[in-house]
C-alpha cells in the first residue's frame, strides 16, 4: 500500500504543474499579431523608352503587424525590382521594404518606386499593367494599374 501511495504522488508531482496550467499557445491564439494589406493608387506612367517604366503604388497596413514586400512580378516584364531615391536623385536597387502596421509603404515618384525592366512591350497610355506583390507573411496581391500619359501626377 505504502508502495502504491508513493507512485502515486510521484505520479501527481510530475503532473501536477501541466494539468494546473492554463494558458493555451495553440494556433487559434488570438493574440496573435497579423497584417492587413490592401493596395491603392497604382498606375504606371507611360514610358519614354521601350525597354523599361516605373509604377507607383501605395500598400495600405491596417493590421497589428507590420509586413514586408519582398518581390514582385509583372505581365509586361521580365524583371520587376524595388528601388529607393537618395537624397541626391540617384536610383539604387532595395532587398525589400516594410509596411508598418497601422500603416502604409508609398511608392511615388523621387521615392521607393518600382522598376520594369525588360519590357515585353511598351505600355500606352489606357493600357493596363498587372503586378504580383510577394510579402514576408501576406499572401501575394495581384494589382491591376492603369498607365496614365507621362506626365501625370496624382493628388496628394
Amino acid at each position: 500500500m505504502k508502495r502504491l501511495a508513493a507512485g502515486l504522488w510521484a505520479l501527481l508531482l510530475a503532473t501536477g504543474p501541466v494539468a494546473c496550467g492554463s494558458h493555451d499557445t495553440g494556433s487559434h491564439d488570438t493574440g496573435t499579431v497579423l497584417p492587413r494589406l490592401a493596395v491603392t493608387g497604382a498606375y504606371v506612367p507611360e514610358p519614354p523608352m521601350a525597354d523599361m517604366a516605373a509604377g507607383y503604388l501605395t500598400v495600405v497596413n491596417t493590421g497589428r503587424g507590420a509586413d514586408t514586400l519582398t518581390a514582385v512580378t509583372s505581365d509586361i516584364a521580365t524583371d520587376v525590382s524595388l528601388h529607393t531615391t537618395t537624397a541626391k536623385g540617384a536610383m539604387s536597387p532595395v532587398v525589400a521594404m516594410t509596411v508598418p502596421a497601422h500603416g502604409r509603404l508609398v511608392l511615388r515618384t523621387g521615392g521607393n518606386h518600382l522598376m520594369l525592366m525588360g519590357l515585353k512591350r511598351k505600355p500606352r497610355t489606357g493600357d493596363t499593367v498587372t503586378f504580383v506583390l510577394r510579402f514576408t507573411t501576406s499572401a501575394p496581391v495581384t494589382v491591376r494599374a492603369p498607365v496614365r500619359p507621362a506626365g501625370y501626377r496624382p493628388e496628394q
